[in-house]
Formats: structure tokens, C-alpha cells, sequence
């Protein structure tokens, strides 16, 4: 009786928690000022520091054991009677509303803070930033720099420019150089110090990759994890990318920006590399869009050893692609819309405007 108390109050609160969320979400200085640069802090330095010593990721432990417990809701859902199934939907409920507080609570609320051309001080609206915003030159400037950038990073880590970046490092020592670029942008932003590190490999690599994800981060645990599966030119940039999350950076335009701002400033040339490429990708998705011919004026543009390079990650992921992927991204996208993020999984690309705006203020170095 008391059990059955206890999760209808929380199928209650869980309602009442959905409502505070939304009417937060309408406050984001106060989110930015009191949660992000107050709270969060807090909470993410005290998870990194409980589950960051560890080998393994706890997080992974924690949603496998929250699939198991779905799977047997599920098998006594089908057995019991309907007169049983109402205090098992009571009990789901329960459960997503503990889940549910803790998402939010320990992370989730960064989804309403301030967007970060506020926080650096860009002289733009958020909306500019927006991939369709702006013109075509400021396009073609920014890609011509990139390019210059890696022609000449490439230069230094191969004997000629007809040869792909083979990056010399293990992909544990990868995850453990990652921080050192963060160390770096601090120098700039202080609002980027990371420490302590908790990056780890992902168990569910396999499946992940399936999905079509490359890494994710446990806002349970504080945990970043990465596909372990993925090409070590890329990786990289995708544990900067999900330590920029760590950090309270929900926005994944935003993450995948402050990751390049970060590999990019790393001393390690694989880093800057890894940074780069994935940058030149972003701009000339974006120029093809503009114009199909100069985006093939800009890609002939690029050493015959980095097409390699975007060739090899291409070729990893079309390897995996299958008829579930599209499912997968469908459900986060229409996660990411109902956290914010109005474009979805198109918000990825939006990193584009991200750095014409930086480039303009600091300049790209």
C-alpha cells in the first residue's frame, strides 16, 4: 500500500517537475547566472571526481541496468492481468520521475541557459549564427582559412600531401591528451577550465555506432563517453566535443564549436588536425548548399592526403549504416527540438556560423 502511495505521488510530481522545467526555461539568464555558473559547477566537479578515478563507465552500468529493468517491466506487463498493469504503469511513471529530476537537476537545466554568443560576447544575434544567415564570402573567408590551417597542420605529420594522417597515438592516450586542450582555451575563456577529466570509453560502442552516434555524455555520472569504434582521425574532436558538454554546454552546435575552439588550440598536431577536418567538412557542406560549383572549387582546393582522411570516416560510417539508424535519430531529434533546440540534429552544423562570429571578433588562429 505504501509502495503504491509512494508512486502515484511521484507520477504526480514527475507532471508537476515537466511544468517547472518549461517555466524555468523561460529565465535564461537566471538559468545561466544561479544553475550553470552556480550550482551546476558544483554538482558536475563532485560526479567527475566520484566516477572519473574509475576504468570503467559507471554511467554505462547505470543505463544497462535501467534497460534491464525496462525489459522486465515489459515481460510483467504482458503476463499480469489488467487489473495489475494499471500499478505497473504507476510504477514506470515513478520511475521516470526520479530519472527525470536527476536529468535535469544534475545537467539538463543547460539546455536553457543563455546561448553562448552571449556568454563570449559576439556582436550577433543567436539566430545569425544559423548556417542559412549568412553570406556567401564570409563562407568562402572562413573556408579558405581552414584550409590554409590544414594544408599546413597536414604538411607537419606527413612525408607528402598524396597521404592521409595515420595518427600515431592510442586511442586511450587520445581520451587522456584531451583535457591539455582545454588547459589551453582556459588561457583565453576561463569559463573552460575542465577539471577533473572523466572520459571514457563507451561499452555499447558497437550498438552506438549502429545508431549512428559517435559519443554521448551521462549527465547521471558526469561521464564522457565515445564510440570507441570510431577512426582515431576522429576521435579527437568528438572527446572534445563531449567534454565541451561536460562543461554545461547543451547546444550541440555550440558543443561541437567550443570542441573545435578547444582541439584546435591543443600543442598536439593530430588534435589540431582532427579539429580542422571536421570543420572543413562542416564549411563545405555548407558552401554545397550555397553552390554546388565552388563547393567543387573549394574541394579541389584540399590536399589529395586530407580527402583520404574525410573519405575514411565517410567509409566507417556508411559500413554500419542500416535501416534502424534513421529511428534513432529521428527520436533525438525530436529530443533535441523539445530541449531548445529548434533545428534538431540540424543544429550540428549551425558550428559554421559559430566561427565566422568568432573569427570576426578574435580571429581564428
Amino acid at each position: 500500500m505504501i509502495k503504491s502511495k509512494r508512486n502515484k505521488f511521484l507520477t504526480v510530481l514527475l507532471f508537476i517537475q515537466i511544468g517547472i522545467v518549461y517555466f524555468l526555461s523561460k529565465f535564461p539568464v537566471f538559468i545561466e547566472n544561479y544553475y550553470t555558473n552556480g550550482i551546476y559547477i558544483a554538482i558536475s566537479t563532485i560526479l567527475r571526481y566520484l566516477f572519473g578515478w574509475l576504468p570503467f563507465s559507471f554511467g554505462d552500468i547505470i543505463y544497462l541496468a535501467l534497460i534491464l529493468l525496462i525489459i522486465r517491466f515489459l515481460i510483467l506487463f504482458i503476463k499480469n492481468k489488467k487489473s495489475n498493469r494499471v500499478s505497473l504503469i504507476y510504477q514506470l511513471f515513478a520511475g521516470f520521475s526520479i530519472f527525470y529530476f536527476c536529468f535535469y537537476f544534475f545537467w539538463g537545466l543547460n539546455y536553457s541557459r543563455m546561448p553562448i554568443t552571449n556568454t563570449l560576447e559576439f556582436n550577433i544575434h543567436n539566430d545569425s549564427t544559423y548556417s542559412n544567415k549568412y553570406d556567401i564570402e564570409k563562407l568562402k573567408s572562413l573556408s579558405d582559412k581552414l584550409i590554409y590551417k590544414i594544408i599546413n597542420i597536414q604538411s607537419k605529420l606527413v612525408a607528402n600531401d598524396t597521404l592521409p594522417v595515420i595518427v600515431s597515438h592510442s586511442k586511450s592516450k587520445i581520451l587522456d591528451l584531451t583535457q591539455k586542450g582545454y588547459q589551453n582555451l582556459s588561457n583565453q575563456f576561463d569559463q573552460f577550465t575542465y577539471k577533473p577529466h572523466s572520459i571514457k570509453k563507451s561499452i555499447f560502442s558497437l550498438p552506438l555506432t549502429y545508431m549512428g552516434f559517435s559519443g554521448y555524455f551521462n549527465p547521471l555520472t558526469g561521464e564522457a563517453q565515445v564510440d570507441y569504434l570510431i577512426p582515431k582521425v576522429s576521435l579527437p574532436m568528438i572527446s572534445s566535443h563531449e567534454v565541451a558538454h561536460q562543461l554545461g554546454i547543451a547546444s550541440e552546435s555550440e558543443a561541437n564549436f567550443i570542441g573545435y575552439l578547444a582541439a584546435n588550440s591543443h600543442d598536439d598536431l593530430y588534435f589540431q588536425y582532427a579539429a580542422n577536418l571536421m570543420a572543413i567538412r562542416y564549411t563545405l557542406h555548407d558552401i554545397y548548399r550555397f553552390d554546388p560549383k565552388i563547393y567543387k572549387t573549394y574541394k579541389d582546393k584540399l590536399p589529395k592526403g586530407v580527402l583520404k582522411n574525410i573519405w575514411e570516416t565517410q567509409d566507417f560510417w556508411n559500413k554500419y549504416k542500416n535501416p534502424f539508424e534513421p529511428f534513432f535519430k529521428l527520436f533525438y531529434d525530436n529530443f533535441l527540438k523539445y530541449n531548445q533546440q529548434k533545428d534538431g540534429l540540424q543544429s550540428y552544423n549551425q558550428m559554421v556560423g559559430l566561427l565566422i562570429a568568432y573569427d570576426e571578433k578574435y580571429g581564428l588562429k
